[in-house]
């Protein structure tokens, strides 16, 4: 059963599962300001933590709080779940360093359907990221059952943010692209993929 880690390159995601690569825009559809607090929190762990000195730092001091931010509006009908394994008909398994998810009628400890994936870039390698995450966005589209609906990816090595969508058969590489400084760019992007989530899941 392959892993996740295993995917180094999104061609060879595409290629397997006989995606098609486009590229577009993403049109923000909700512009969300992040709060004071998160600038401060994410301003004070860069200047005084060695915050991209490991992976495990990156994801706690600022993919998270910024996930964590943008969730709150949402808690009430999507999860939050770091480093939840997901697999899909026992061929793919593995474990997105986050993940959205529909909140469960069963309750917040039970995963329902993955809406967003959230990978952080190894060692500043997107390319690696993407395959990764790519492999993941499809794991999440086949455990759905809805592949006309969109589901989401994110990599980041915390300075910077890159999206994609996966619609049907294709893979869409959104061409917005932020520095952590842009946070309330960054954050209008998720605010607006969660808000597309929990709109068409509902539906």
């Amino acid at each position: 059963m392959p892993a996740f880690s295993e995917y180094k390159q999104l061609s060879a995601v595409l290629q397997e599962f006989r995606l098609q690569f486009v590229e577009e825009k993403f049109e923000i559809i909700i512009p969300a300001q992040a709060s004071a607090q998160l600038h401060e929190e994410i301003a004070f762990n860069r200047a005084e933590m060695p915050y991209n000195s490991t992976e495990a730092l990156i994801c706690e001091s600022i993919l998270f709080p910024v996930l964590r931010e943008a969730w709150k509006g949402f808690h009430k009908s999507i999860t939050l779940w770091s480093h939840q394994a997901i697999a899909l008909n026992a061929e793919i398994s593995g474990t997105p360093d986050y993940l959205f998810a529909k909140r469960s009628a069963l309750g917040k400890i039970v995963l329902d359907k993955p809406y967003i994936a959230v990978v952080e870039a190894k060692r500043d390698d997107f390319t690696a990221g993407w395959g990764q995450c790519a492999v993941e966005m499809v794991v999440a589209q086949g455990i759905n059952g809805t592949p006309h609906n969109l589901v989401f990816g994110i990599v980041s090595n915390g300075d910077y943010w890159e999206f994609a969508g996966l619609r049907g058969s294709e893979f869409v590489q959104y061409t917005n692209t932020y520095k952590i400084e842009e946070l309330n760019e960054i954050f209008s992007v998720i605010t607006s993929m969660l808000t597309i989530a929990e709109r068409q899941f509902a539906s």
